[in-house]
């Protein structure tokens, strides 16, 4: 189980249905330059990407993440046949024949659901809800998303200890307000959710009156697992996911569930203290299990372990997966080819194993030494601007550049390479080969319960498009993936480098420093090290963001969450801040270029990353549980709240590009 306070730019998963052209930093083409700077900046940057660039059938949104993700696609894919067709180590011969399993369409076919019989009759034998205990721990061992979430996580109050986590989990939907919602699409959705369970139930052998009253069941113990689980705006703040107790207190929380019996079959080692981040939620589980007919709790099962398959299963299966979580859920017209989910399982599989042929083809030691240099000139010029703050007290800001000073930065991919030799893979055993990736990666996390924190262990595979800031390890994570064209381009000035992955750079490094972040110090440990009139302060700006985001909308009639999306809003704008402020650092960065000055090339370079069209339905979702704001908010929010963006393009005070009240904490 990941870091509950890791923060990453965004997220993103891709694929389309042919390979797309390799792109700059900064393309002039992708303007509009009919719109006028001051009144749309996001239509006069990416106005001709926009219209050029149209959401491909198989996908929810389309941007420039979204193309770079493609792109690293084709080269791990050139990899994996490569691997599968002559392998050259342990490493390529797992990757190669996880790759050609999933390939192997005929043999999924053939295998119909037999994969799943064992977990099947385990079920259907499970004699009374005390015997729960062992038959979850082994779902949980193959992947399956039901009950509760048990893993390890860092202590928030002593950054060395790594201690067992136990976490709210089990629901079908993206998030607890989907069960709730009682607005016309928001009902219309749980119905279709509903009648997908129960299509899946009939293609599984159920006779429809069956299905039906198995998918209906779901519905009431989804529904009761949402009413237990606490909301993602609650759960920004750590202290409310930290509650750190024995086994005896967890246990006295659920009395009705076995723990004992649970962790022996989950396994794992042997622990005495557990963070319970959401007793709340442990509690309505424990209701429910009193509560709950045994065979509600047995369709449940059910439910979760065939859906947790489906997308590897036949081809039945896969297509009713994708119908509503591709299709109704987020607003895809085409299931991706087989190849990409293929390529995409082996990067969630066996990640650090397929990273290595992705750095041996597209990471070049050059483009990381370039990187190292940007990153330097970003922190420094967060010294700066630290040091320069008004609203913060000497004391504060003494601790603050101690953080900063202490913040780790990992770029590239892993000092040493994960061992991925008990995962066993066969080329005729699809779904056994990614339980036994699963199970791998499920045993690893437990395993780390007791030891000493590992602090060069990565959360992100090296193509990842992506990066991340651990609070906990206090440190910056960018992997390879996203140090290319259009985030970093060797060809662009870096001033166009600045805006795009300089402002990625400055953005990681100010969640040292937002409301989650600056609860934790120098050394990952949560405490709270501001001064009461620093945090006043602090919060008084924070709101002026919250205030500020919260008026935009994602869909006509569907506002943004300003509390959900503070944090990446904050670094959004203090990111582009420092990345601005390092234009003066580096020589290469005072260059003009296509008639453009340094500073709007920082500008058109930020912008242009968020150029993004997508989805109706995506567009709602992601309003409602993503705690990114909209790509236009990404980039109307910084810029209007920029001075410097003000004095570039030639904007006055009235203009749409400029905020009435311009909200800053960086």
């Amino acid at each position: 189980m990941k870091s509950l306070l890791m923060t990453a730019l965004l997220c993103v998963s891709a694929s389309a249905a042919d390979a797309p052209k390799k792109t700059q930093g900064f393309d002039p083409a992708a303007m509009d330059l009919t719109a006028k700077p001051c009144v749309d900046f996001y239509q006069y940057a990416c106005g001709g990407w926009l219209k050029a660039n149209p959401i491909p059938a198989d996908q929810s949104r389309w941007g420039r993440f979204n193309e770079l993700s493609e792109r690293n696609k084709e080269i791990l894919r050139d990899v994996l046949e490569a691997a599968a067709a002559a392998p050259k180590d342990d490493s390529s011969r797992r990757i190669g024949a996880l790759y050609g399993a999933c390939s192997d369409e005929a043999s999924v076919e053939a295998a119909g659901l037999s994969p799943l019989a064992s977990a099947f009759d385990a079920i259907k034998a499970l004699a009374s809800v005390k015997d729960l205990a062992p038959l979850l721990g082994r779902l949980h061992r193959d992947g399956v998303n039901a009950g509760f979430g048990y893993g390890s996580d860092q202590d928030y109050k002593d950054s060395t200890s790594v201690i067992a986590l136990v976490d709210q989990a089990g629901l079908g939907l993206p998030d607890r307000d989907y069960y709730f919602k009682d607005d016309a699409k928001s009902v219309e959705l749980r119905r279709a959710y509903e009648w997908h369970a129960a299509r899946s139930f009939g293609l599984a052998g159920s006779d429809p009156l069956t299905a039906a009253k198995e998918a209906a069941a779901v519905m009431r113990v989804e529904t009761a697992l949402a009413k237990a689980s606490m909301d993602r705006v609650a759960r920004r703040d750590p202290m409310n996911t930290y509650h750190k107790m024995t086994r005896a207190e967890l246990k006295a929380l659920a009395p009705s569930f076995a723990f004992d019996a649970y962790f022996d079959a989950a396994g794992g080692p042997s622990w005495t203290a557990v963070n319970a981040s959401a007793p709340d939620f442990i509690k309505g589980f424990e209701a429910f299990l009193r509560e709950a007919p045994l065979d509600d709790l047995k369709a449940y099962l059910r439910w979760r372990s065939l859906s947790s398959a489906a997308p590897w299963l036949g081809r039945s299966f896969v297509d009713e997966n994708f119908d509503f979580y591709g299709r109704r859920l987020t607003g895809a017209k085409e299931l991706k080819p087989r190849w990409k989910r293929c390529v995409e399982l082996v990067d969630r599989a066996l990640g650090e194993d397929l990273g290595r042929g992705y750095v041996e083809k597209a990471y070049p030691p050059e483009t990381k030494k370039r990187m190292d240099a940007l990153v330097v000139a970003v922190e420094a010029a967060l010294k700066d601007d630290i040091a320069s703050l008004d609203w913060m007290t000497p004391v504060t800001k003494e601790k603050a550049l101690a953080k900063l000073a202490a913040i780790g930065n990992k770029v590239g991919y892993p000092e040493s390479w994960r061992d991925y030799r008990s995962v066993k893979i066969e080329r005729s055993n699809l779904l056994g080969s990614i339980r036994s990736a699963t199970e791998f990666e499920h045993l690893r996390q437990l395993n780390k319960i007791g030891r000493p924190v590992d602090r060069k262990e990565w959360l992100m595979t090296p193509p990842t498009v992506n990066a991340y800031y651990n609070p906990q390890m206090n440190d910056i994570n960018f992997p390879a993936g996203i140090l290319q064209p259009p985030f970093f381009d060797p060809a662009m000035p870096d001033a166009v480098n600045l805006g795009a992955i300089g402002a990625v750079i400055g953005h990681e490094l100010t969640h040292g420093f937002d409301d989650q972040g600056r609860k934790f110090d120098l050394k990952g440990n949560m405490e709270d090290w501001w001064t009461p009139e620093d945090a006043k302060a602090f919060e008084g700006r924070a709101q002026c963001f919250v205030d500020q985001y919260g008026s935009y909308e994602a869909l006509p009639g569907v506002k943004l969450n300003g509390k959900l999306t503070l944090g990446e809003n904050t670094a959004d704008n203090g990111g582009l801040l420092v990345a601005g402020m390092a234009v003066d650092r580096l020589p290469g960065a005072k260059e003009s270029w296509q008639g453009f000055t340094p500073r709007q090339l920082l500008f058109l370079g930020f912008s242009q990353i968020w150029c993004q069209n997508r989805t109706e339905q995506a567009a709602r979702m992601l309003a409602q549980v993503d705690s990114h704001s909209a790509a236009r908010a990404r980039v109307i929010g910084p810029l209007s709240n920029s001075a410097e963006f003000a004095k570039a393009f030639s904007c006055k005070a009235g203009d749409a590009m400029v905020a009435p009240k311009a909200c800053r904490v960086w």
